[in-house]
């Protein structure tokens, strides 16, 4: 659920020791590697914004039922450090996800995984209407990536955006999940949305770890100008720390400590509201992605902090 790669792109923060973060980010050359790990303590335990939820164990993979067990135990790990949880479907053990989540007094952003299943597709909409009646949801996301993977047409996603709107309560926020640049192609769905919920990948562009965060920020606000005022929220970004690189982007975990710390400090810095991806690593991406797809977790499959 982090695979939104595009072959081409269309287009003095005061942390305790660390000084300044500029377009580029931190510069570490001056830093040990256990400096760096240091700093990467600091930063995780002041807090993240928002988290993406990972939800499989190792030998699990999406279509098993998950535990209300399992799922309270991942949830307990993650609580101390993130103010909103994302979850990306509302069957087989994600419903549990934005119930226990309350539990702890954390906000959710809830998602509907729709494809080119009508049958799934119509019980995703019907537990996310369901949670969203009950007090679960604070932000309703109807489809992720949907127009990326071509699964379903403008149209029958617009169709869906619509009946979940008039069908909860027009408090909580109705949007969907993609790539930034969709959001610039495919107007109606912008309009449509309440707010613009964007998933920026660097890596999957082929970028550089040293200019990562410049070309997120670039991301962010051809989103932003899109969204034409609309509120952006990065609802996934993050950085693999073992696999295949991508053009120039290297995994690594000295890479991933510095993409993590620089893309916390920006939003801090800025305000912007982000959704890391991703708490746990996950074996069953590798299908879906190569080695590199199992490694996007802040903890790893074992649920012990990587760093």
């Amino acid at each position: 659920m982090s695979y939104s790669r595009k072959e081409d792109s269309l287009y003095q923060i005061k942390y305790d020791n660390v000084n300044e973060i500029n377009y580029n980010g931190i510069n570490y050359s001056n830093k040990s590697p256990k400096e760096l790990i240091n700093l990467f303590g600091e930063v995780l335990k002041k807090g993240m914004h928002g988290l993406c939820f990972s939800l499989y164990e190792d030998g699990q993979k999406p279509g098993d039922i998950i535990t209300e067990e399992q799922v309270r135990r991942r949830m307990k790990i993650i609580a101390p450090y993130t103010k909103w949880v994302r979850s990306f479907s509302c069957t087989e053990g994600n419903e549990f996800i934005p119930i226990i989540a309350k539990e702890y007094g954390i906000k959710t952003l809830v998602g509907a995984w729709l494809g080119d299943d009508p049958e799934i597709n119509e019980k995703e909409i019907e537990g996310l209407i369901k949670l969203s009646n009950e007090g679960f949801v604070d932000i309703a996301a109807v489809g992720n990536e949907v127009m990326y993977r071509k699964d379903l047409t403008e149209d029958e996603l617009l169709e869906f955006i619509g009946r979940v709107k008039k069908a909860i309560p027009d408090t909580i926020p109705v949007s969907y999940v993609d790539a930034y640049y969709e959001f610039t192609i495919k107007p109606r769905i912008t309009e449509a949305c309440d707010l613009i919920l964007t998933n920026c990948y660097p890596f999957w562009e082929g970028c550089n770890l040293e200019y990562s965060l410049g070309h997120m920020k670039q991301m962010y606000h051809q989103a932003l100008e899109a969204g034409n005022g609309k509120k952006v929220i990065i609802t996934e970004t993050g950085w693999p720390s073992k696999g295949e690189s991508f053009k120039d982007s290297h995994p690594s975990k000295e890479n991933a400590i510095k993409y993590f710390i620089n893309t916390q400090l920006w939003s801090q810095q800025e305000d912007i509201d982000i959704f890391y991806f991703s708490s746990f690593d996950e074996s069953w991406k590798v299908g879906a992605e190569g080695e590199v797809g199992a490694y996007w977790g802040i903890w790893d499959k074992n649920e012990k902090l990587k760093y």
